[in-house]
């Protein structure tokens, strides 16, 4: 008796297969795919700031070279995050917040650099510096649009996999939510300056 269920279980299962293109999962396999490939795109303007830095620092040295602190934290920043990295097929609250809190490392030791700039006009006004502050504001800017897609790529899926009865597909192949990046906490609050 035990034989014939397992082969009335496949006979149902051969049966059901061609009904199961409409079942969403190969739409499923695209969007997941799409979700890999814009975090790819994120990884890659993150790398681009991460190849600007060595060149920016080494500008920076050659004018102010006691700051070696600073130019110090920049650097170690810049291996931290560089360690940092997300397989796309893990992309969960968990491990963005990890990835996230290495950039933030690097972003706020490349806030402390510009401050130490704005002592040295010479440094200010050097054409090679301007060109690398220049590209370093653009790959700033490419980041944040970069960021946006990636999210906007993360809820498609999540609403998809979550609608019925797309759903119920999601479960079986362990189709799961992607994270999305978020605002860190301290950009809830204005910033307090003081004159």
């Amino acid at each position: 008796m035990l034989v014939k269920g397992k082969k009335t279980g496949k006979l149902w299962l051969l049966l059901l297969i061609p009904f199961l293109s409409g079942c969403g999962y190969n739409k499923m396999v695209s969007m997941d795919e799409k979700v890999a490939s814009q975090w790819a795109q994120v990884e890659n303007v993150y790398q681009r700031r991460a190849d600007l830095i060595p060149n920016l620092v080494s500008t920076v040295k050659g004018y102010a070279d006691f700051e070696k602190e600073t130019l110090t934290g920049v650097i170690e920043a810049r291996a931290k995050a560089t360690s940092v990295t997300i397989d796309p097929k893990n992309l969960n609250a968990n491990s963005l917040q990890q990835f996230q809190a290495a950039q933030d490392g690097l972003s706020s030791a490349l806030s402390r650099l510009m401050v130490v700039v704005e002592r040295y006009p010479d440094l200010k006004a050097n054409q090679n510096f301007l060109e690398l502050q220049a590209q370093l504001e653009g790959t700033e800017n490419r980041i944040a649009v970069e960021r946006k897609k990636f999210n906007e790529v993360t809820q498609e899926y999540n609403s998809y996999i979550r609608k019925f009865p797309a759903l119920i597909t999601a479960k079986i192949f362990n189709f799961d939510s992607k994270a999305y990046f978020k605002a860190q906490e301290s950009a809830k609050e204005a910033p307090k300056v003081e004159f």
